[in-house]
């Protein structure tokens, strides 16, 4: 095999497990030690991993979180499947917490006339809400951040601590084994306020979201109950779920479970 093909292999293998050893790219591709520190020298030298001792692994990506209305207008399909299952749960006479995330504000668009109470820090939730005349809404009031369409601050977190609710839907920007983490701590702060009201806690993340981690943790994978996404996420991640007793549920295909 030639290096060019090698470095794309070992890419690929960070990429699904993210760190790699020097003796596991001896064993993968049968190459001498001195061969395998001259491939990782050749991908550091292009920016495309980290070295770190006996080994590799890529390196952080940042991403930028866009305002709430530029979100919104990239609402993905896996989004609306997700948010269509999530609706689905929200039984007649359920009190449930709905945050200010787009993949939430998903979930509130597809709740169909059912009698229920809806508590929220999102002023677009709140307004998507308001057309049906079933639901009760309870719209938090303290700060607004402006860019991203949600209230907070101590008013917030208070006035949550009077309720106990249901349900609980919460969007996250990672979810992996550090936990459930945001990019603002204000926003997280929040969130980690309304999963200690819920009976149940479910988090939405499309599978682009799994396995990443921001900059807050709000919540570690034990705070929730049940995580839908759109896709079934591999085995090692299925795993970390089952470790830390969170059910399953793909929206893809409705299969429910740990498998």
């Amino acid at each position: 095999m030639y290096q060019e093909e090698r470095l794309l292999s070992i890419l690929d293998y960070l990429k699904e497990n993210k760190r790699i050893s020097v003796e596991q790219i001896c064993s993968l591709f049968d190459i001498s030690r001195d061969t395998a520190r001259r491939d990782l020298v050749k991908l550091e030298e292009e920016s495309k991993i980290v070295r770190t001792r006996g080994g590799a692994l890529l390196p952080s990506i940042h991403r930028e979180i866009k305002n709430y209305s530029h979100r919104l207008n990239i609402v993905s399909d896996e989004k609306k499947v997700i948010g269509k299952k999530a609706a689905s749960l929200i039984y007649s006479g359920d009190r449930v917490i709905l945050d200010a995330s787009t993949t939430v504000q998903s979930c509130a668009e597809q709740i169909n006339n059912t009698e229920c109470t809806i508590i929220t820090n999102s002023i677009n939730q709140a307004d998507v809400l308001s057309s049906n005349s079933n639901i009760n809404i309870q719209l938090l009031g303290g700060i607004l951040e402006k860019e991203h369409r949600y209230v907070y601050g101590s008013s917030v977190i208070d006035k949550l601590s009077e309720y106990i609710v249901d349900k609980a839907f919460i969007g996250v920007v990672g979810i992996s084994e550090s936990g459930l983490t945001i990019a603002h701590e204000e926003d997280g702060a929040v969130k980690r306020k309304m999963i200690q009201q819920a009976k149940q806690v479910i988090a939405l993340a499309d599978n682009t979201k799994l396995g990443n981690t921001d900059f807050f943790r709000f919540a570690d994978l034990q705070d929730i109950d049940l995580l839908i996404t759109d896709k079934n996420p591999p085995q090692a991640f299925r795993d970390l779920l089952h470790k830390h007793h969170v059910e399953l549920l793909t929206a893809e295909n409705s299969d429910q479970g740990d498998e």
